[in-house]
C-alpha cells in the first residue's frame, strides 16, 4: 500500500512508513526472522527515535513471530488492544443488497477545513478534548485528489456521526472512524455512512474495502458480507 503523504521505505528486515513531522511514523510489515527480531527492533529504534515524532510498529496475528508482542512490551511499546482487520469484495457484492440502496439518513461529503469543524465536533463530543489535528491530517490530505473523501451525518442540522475512506494506490480503499455521539446510536446512521462509503467505492473501480473494527462496529460490517482476515496490534512507542 501507498500513501502520498508518507515515505515508503523496504529494508531487508522491515516496511516502514515516515511522515512529515508531527505525523505518526510506523513500521507496517516485519521480514525479520524471529532470532533476528532483537537486532531488528533496536535498529528501528535508532532509526527513529532521532525523529522526535510518534511511531508505531503493526504486529499480525498471522505473523510467524510469536516473541514480537513481549519484545516490543520490553522496549516501551504499547498496544492498543487489536482490531479486527475485515474485507468485503466490493466489486462481486450484490447491487441489490442493502448496502447499495438509497441511504435515508442526511448525508454530507466534507470538502474542506470548514467542513472538518464538524467532524472535529463529532469527535470531541465522542472522545473529549479538542480534536485539532483532524486539520492538518484530513486538511492536508483533501488536498490531494481523489486521496481521501470525508462524510458526515446529520440530524435536524447537527453533525452527529462521521466517518471517512483513503483511496491509496491498489485495489484496497480504506474505511476509517464511523464514530457516532452516544445519543444518536441506533439509529442507523452508521450504516447509512458505511453504505454511502460503499457505493463511492464500487463507483471508482476499488474491489475490496477494508477496515479495521473495534467491537462495536464489528457485528455491523460483518452483518453486510465483510469477513475476518486477521487482528492488528498498534504498538506505539511511549519511551522517554
Amino acid at each position: 500500500m501507498h500513501y502520498p503523504e508518507a515515505r515508503k521505505e523496504v529494508t531487508k528486515d522491515v516496511v516502514r512508513f515516515i511522515r512529515r513531522a508531527p505525523g505518526m511514523n510506523f513500521v507496517s510489515f516485519t521480514f525479520a526472522n524471529e532470532p533476528d527480531l532483537d537486532r531488528v527492533i533496536d535498529q528501528q529504534l535508532d532509526y527513529f527515535l532521532p525523529m522526535e515524532q510518534p511511531f508505531t510498529w503493526k504486529v499480525y496475528d498471522h505473523d510467524l513471530l510469536p516473541s514480537l508482542k513481549d519484545k516490543l512490551a520490553s522496549r516501551s511499546f504499547v498496544s492498543d488492544g487489536g482490531d479486527a482487520v475485515m474485507v468485503l469484495d466490493v466489486k462481486h457484492a450484490s447491487a441489490d443488497g442493502q448496502m447499495f440502496q438509497p441511504v435515508k439518513a442526511d448525508i454530507r461529503c466534507v470538502r474542506d477545513l470548514d467542513g472538518l469543524k464538524d467532524v472535529i465536533h463529532v469527535l470531541d463530543n465522542v472522545y473529549g478534548g479538542h480534536n485539532a489535528w483532524v486539520n492538518d491530517r484530513l486538511g492536508g490530505h483533501l488536498k490531494i485528489p481523489g486521496y481521501l473523501s470525508v462524510y458526515a451525518a446529520y440530524v435536524e442540522g447537527q453533525p452527529v456521526s462521521i466517518a471517512w475512506t483513503y483511496f491509496p494506490r491498489g485495489q484496497f480503499a480504506t474505511l476509517f472512524a464511523g464514530t457516532t455521539i452516544a445519543e444518536y446510536r441506533r439509529r442507523g446512521l452508521y450504516t447509512g455512512l458505511l453504505s454511502t462509503r460503499l457505493k463511492e467505492i464500487r463507483e471508482r473501480g476499488f474491489q475490496y474495502a477494508v477496515v479495521e473494527t473495534g467491537d462495536m462496529s464489528r457485528p455491523i460490517v460483518a452483518k453486510h458480507g465483510f469477513q475476518h482476515l486477521t487482528t492488528v496490534y498498534d504498538y506505539e512507542w511511549k519511551g522517554n
